[in-house]
């Protein structure tokens, strides 16, 4: 898409066509048969190219609608900026946490195609976004436009901006070089010298979740972010808006929890109890595994493994609980034979810190049989252990 394609597309006769060809995404799966069909619209300016341009854009509002929810079908999009978005929940947590401290102007620098710009704006807050790339600028203009939501974009250089008249400044410093996805923080656009100068104030700034913890400057808060079950991204907070060194935040359908390091009192490795608890990954990545621990009433079953023990059932946000119904042979042989003796054929295998591929030993187990069974491949205390679990409910 370019300048043009999307300036004609926000035409009424746009509209018209793209309407029809959200129509047609819904009920014809095949895309050649879409294309053909509505090739045949009595839509004036209708040319091919245009009917092919609705149709991608149909197509991704359906894609984007397990990021963006209910806003996808008034949205716009190009399929890289659709990726690199941020989920709807996710922006509008952070939008949460900018309101909740009174953040009444807020600038995006690099604000693509205006997903954090849309959820802070929700809130009432000023907005303002830039971006290098004038396409994704008038896309998220169009975006703000089409949510009836006010907000200023321009295309510009976010390193050449003074963020100084607003409260509070976010980035998304691009984590793609001409090789593809990058894990170097020098080679993200800002580079990591500007999000170390914007750190310096009250800002946020989206990074990715495998961020190393020695990186994070003295005084900048960590968030890890996960939304029904999947690590999303991690969010340094800086200024005001810090609160704490680390923290895990789940967001799930009854909600949001939060874990910090001040409600880490440690655990020990103890035996392994009746339960296991597998914590989400934003505690893992928030190094609060011990917390997860000291909060259900146990400990770890190894010292360097993200699975905790106890002999309680709890229900918590920050893991997922298993009931242990038995350990079975760690060898493969033997635990094939123990596997077929229980019924088992439906086999979902679990692993941490032990080298085997579920999908490989699945197919080499051969299983047959009608029961169904979760298997955990962990180490307990440094030795190799196969668990029978019952996933708690």
């Amino acid at each position: 898409m370019d300048l043009d394609d999307l300036a004609w597309l926000l035409t009424d006769d746009g509209q018209q066509l793209l309407a029809e060809a959200t129509a047609l995404v819904a009920t014809e799966p095949d895309p050649l048969r879409a294309q053909t069909t509505l090739r045949r619209t009595t839509v004036a300016g209708a040319t091919p190219e245009r009917t092919s341009l609705a149709l991608s854009q149909a197509g991704l509002r359906r894609r984007a609608e397990a990021k963006l929810g209910e806003l996808a079908s008034r949205m716009y999009f190009t399929p890289d900026a659709l990726e690199q978005a941020t989920r709807l929940p996710v922006a509008r947590h952070r939008a949460a946490r900018l309101a909740a401290f009174e953040a009444r102007t807020v600038i995006d620098l690099g604000c693509g195609i205006g997903g954090d710009l849309v959820a802070a704006a929700e809130t009432g807050a000023i907005v303002a976004g830039v971006d290098l790339d004038p396409v994704r600028v008038a896309l998220a203009q169009a975006n703000l436009a089409a949510l009836g939501l006010p907000g200023a974009v321009q295309v510009a250089d976010a390193t050449t901006i003074d963020p100084s008249p607003f409260d509070v400044a976010f980035a998304d410093p691009a984590r793609r070089s001409a090789r593809g996805r990058t894990f170097s923080v020098d080679d993200w656009t800002p580079p990591w010298s500007f999000v170390e100068g914007l750190l310096r104030r009250d800002s946020c700034v989206k990074v990715a979740p495998g961020i190393p913890h020695d990186l994070v400057p003295e005084g900048v808060e960590a968030e890890w972010v996960s939304d029904h079950g999947e690590v999303k991204e991690a969010a340094l907070w800086s200024g005001r808006l810090a609160t704490v060194r680390r923290r895990a935040t789940v967001l799930g359908d009854g909600g949001l929890a939060t874990l910090t390091e001040e409600e880490d009192p440690g655990a020990p490795v103890v035996p392994l109890g009746r339960f296991l608890y597998e914590p989400d990954g934003a505690v893992i990545r928030a190094g609060l595994v011990t917390a997860v621990a000291a909060g259900t009433g146990g400990g770890l079953i190894d010292e360097h493994l993200a699975y905790t023990t106890s002999d309680e059932a709890f229900a918590t946000p920050f893991a997922r609980g298993y009931e242990v119904l038995e350990e079975l042979p760690y060898r493969e042989k033997p635990l094939r034979a123990a596997l077929r003796e229980r019924g088992i054929g439906r086999l979902e295998i679990k692993k941490r810190g032990v080298d085997v591929v579920p999908e490989q030993l699945r197919k080499r187990l051969a299983l047959s049989g009608d029961e169904g069974g979760t298997l955990v491949l962990t180490r307990v205390a440094g030795e190799g252990t196969a668990l029978l679990v019952r996933p708690l409910r």
